[in-house]
Order: C-alpha cells, then structure tokens, then sequence
C-alpha cells in the first residue's frame, strides 16, 4: 500500500478526505484511540466495497496509515504529520464534527 510522504500532503487533499460523513466517522473512531485499529472494528452502514474505497481515499490522502499484521489491515491516524503541517486543523475538524453531532445534524 502506497502512502504520501509527509511532505506531499495537501491541505486541499485532507479537506477532501474529511468532507465524506462515513470517512469522518472513521477519523473520529481514530482520533479517539492511541492503538491501531482493524478495518473489521469499525461499523459503517454501507457496503464493504464502499468501505474499502473510504479508507483507501483517506490513505491517499494521508489522513490514515495502514499497514497489514498478519491478514489484518491495521489503520492509525496520522495526527503528528497533519499537526506538523496542518497546525490546529484536525482538532478543529474534529470539534465542529462533535458540535454538528450535538445539533443533530450528523449524516454519518
């Protein structure tokens, strides 16, 4: 699996990443936890296709890396390179999606 070096993020790329309602479910799950977590932990109500093509987008994208451990694919958000190059937007993104759930208004 190929991931960007840190440097070959892009700030538009993340945004994109992070504008999908079940991507920012899954970043959210990340963002929550200091261990790597398994595709099969995460409970999205859409197909398996559809859930591989997310967290694909966001390797790509470098909002995750992912790595197998035996025949797991093992995912961890990649919170120091977007700090580092992205100072204070991951947090940000991360409270606007925990105020909008609060109003009611999360699709995800």
């Amino acid at each position: 699996m190929e991931h960007p070096r840190c440097e070959a993020i892009r700030l538009e790329d993340v945004l994109h990443a992070l504008s999908d309602p079940m991507r920012m479910r899954v970043v959210r799950t990340l963002a929550e936890e200091t261990c790597e977590l398994s595709c099969s932990v995460f409970d999205l109500p859409i197909s398996r296709s559809t859930t591989t093509h997310h967290f694909r987008v966001l390797r790509e994208c470098g909002v995750i890396h992912q790595i197998y451990r035996g025949t797991a694919k093992m995912n961890v958000l990649r919170r120091a390179d977007l700090d580092a190059l992205f100072p204070g937007l991951l947090d940000s993104v991360l409270a606007a999606a925990t105020l909008q759930e609060g109003r009611g208004g999360d699709r995800g």
